[in-house]
């Protein structure tokens, strides 16, 4: 089983599902599905389940991603994730969860495409390309 596939399981299990379910919609065997939710704390009846790890998670006792337990420190916000290698597979698979306010839609001031840049309203150019052209390949185009 891939990692994919055990972030895949965790999902459909909170979602609902039960084994069999989870298990014809990864082309899995029950018994596979039915051994990782175990071994992970999501074994028993789906509704208990899915009370019990919403609870973990508000208490922010568990790992988000993979469901392991967290050591929280005294200070500071509570922890979501238990490594950085959880915290990029989840934004990675979640990318509407985040908040994304700072989003500028933008024209390339060398090839005119409409863009979208995040967090930086003072970018001109699309890409690197765009910008190494315009700054050094000037003259080279004018025939100068």
């Amino acid at each position: 089983m891939t990692d994919a596939q055990a972030a895949q399981i965790k999902e459909l299990r909170l979602k609902g599902m039960g084994y069999r379910a989870i298990a014809d919609a990864l082309g899995l065997s029950r018994d596979i599905v039915r051994n990782h939710c175990k071994a992970k704390g999501m074994g028993g009846y789906v509704a208990a389940t899915v009370r019990n790890m919403q609870e973990r998670a508000e208490h922010s006792g568990i790992c988000i991603c993979c469901g392991k337990e967290i050591a929280q420190q005294g200070n500071g916000r509570p922890r979501k994730f238990c490594s950085e290698k959880c915290r990029r597979q989840w934004w990675k698979t979640h990318p509407e969860e985040g908040n994304q306010k700072a989003m500028y839609t933008k024209v390339c001031a060398r090839c005119g495409k409409e863009f979208t840049a995040y967090g930086n309203n003072h970018r001109k150019y699309c890409s690197h390309d765009c910008y190494i052209k315009a700054r050094f390949w000037r003259d080279e185009e004018n025939g100068i």
